[in-house]
């Protein structure tokens, strides 16, 4: 019994020591908070994407009129939803929120910013902080000038062919993903990257990739990237609150990949952006050229199973068909939808604590759900 005590005494001294050495702090907030949560700006510092003046959404004369079916409600509950909301001819149709959540509350928008990101970048071309998506990245961080990564351009990065190095893994509480959500100092984990293949040729989801894009992003134009967005989305798109985005640390980086936090209807005003091809109430805030590029799948690259040419993603958004039309999508990996229907002028926003574990053709097979949910309530 002795030996026993002495031996988890022993264990526990050996834990305490690793969490203390300073690369390994990030361990203790992991333990802590267990897995990452939509909530979770409440611990994180923040950076504010400033708004101005709010621009209401219209409200439909037939708004909420239909309620959502029976048969529905098992799987809202079960993936622990939080917003459904519709969106149609810029008129929100039916919206509804669950667990203490309304129209103002805010949500992690989890792997959603990638899409942002990628609108961003899309403004820094417009205004010639960068000049054009076949830039090196080396450009911009000095660190990638004189070793293998001074192939790596931007196009590489949006495209998710960068071939670096990176773990996409939430759940293994040692990968680079995990250090980057719960550490403090997430742009030395990009700046070690090193290259597994040449890049250009092959779509890896990483969110290394992201956080180099936001790099870029604050070297081009001089600005934190929150502040950017502010001046080049929040403010013009008349979103009716403040957003936030989660740093590394107080005063810190933004956790580009993830972690834009607002509501249901200022995420719906980035879906109608892309429905309107950059343009918002007359006014284009990034080209429609630029619209059509990141929303056109990058089909010379093979996909991630090595089987065919890339057909359902584009520069960090996704593409699917639905009924035998194109559908436009941000994802987040708690279950976070912005889903864009141009046949229909749509604008879909789901937002929870869950998504469907399984998968058809890369898709989380609970995108069908909200995507039939919002055809019937139409």
């Amino acid at each position: 019994m002795k030996r026993k005590y002495l031996v988890s005494i022993i264990i526990f001294v050996i834990l305490i020591a690793y969490l203390v050495i300073p690369s390994n702090n990030y361990l203790l907030n992991t333990i802590i908070h267990l897995k990452p949560n939509i909530d979770d700006y409440e611990i994180f510092s923040n950076r504010t994407i400033k708004t101005s003046e709010c621009q209401p959404w219209n409200i439909g004369k037939n708004y909420n009129k239909k309620h959502i079916p029976e048969n529905y409600q098992k799987i809202l509950s079960d993936l622990k939803t939080v917003a459904f909301l519709v969106i149609k001819d810029t008129t929100i149709i039916h919206e509804s929120y669950y667990q203490g959540y309304s129209d103002s509350s805010y949500s992690n928008s989890f792997s959603l910013a990638k899409s942002i990101i990628s609108l961003l970048i899309g403004c820094a071309i417009d205004d010639g902080f960068i000049k054009n998506l076949d830039e090196p990245v080396s450009d911009f961080i000095p660190e990638y000038k004189n070793n293998a990564c001074s192939k790596l351009t931007i196009r590489h990065l949006l495209t998710m062919s960068s071939g670096l190095n990176w773990d996409e893994s939430y759940n293994n509480p040692f990968s680079v993903t995990t250090k980057s959500y719960y550490g403090n100092d997430i742009n030395s984990l990009v700046y070690n990257l090193k290259f597994m293949e040449e890049p250009g040729k092959q779509f890896k989801y990483l969110s290394g990739n992201t956080q180099l894009l936001a790099i870029v992003l604050e070297k081009a134009t001089g600005e934190k990237v929150s502040e950017y967005a502010s001046k080049k989305l929040w403010i013009p798109l008349g979103a009716c609150s403040n957003a936030l985005w989660s740093l590394d640390k107080k005063n810190g980086e933004e956790k580009a990949y993830c972690c834009f936090n607002t509501n249901a209807r200022d995420f719906a005003r980035i879906g109608q952006l892309i429905l309107n091809k950059g343009n918002w109430n007359g006014k284009q805030l990034l080209s429609s050229k630029y619209i059509d590029e990141t929303t056109s799948p990058a089909s010379w690259l093979i996909d991630e199973r090595g089987k065919k040419h890339l057909d359902y993603y584009g520069y960090h958004w996704w593409l699917m068909t639905f009924r035998g039309q194109k559908v436009i999508y941000a994802r987040g990996i708690l279950g976070q939808y912005i889903l864009i229907l141009p046949y229909k002028n749509m604008v879909i926003v789901r937002l929870g604590e869950k998504r469907c574990s399984l998968k058809t053709d890369n898709k989380p097979a609970d995108i069908y759900v909200w995507l039939n949910l919002a055809m019937e309530l139409i």
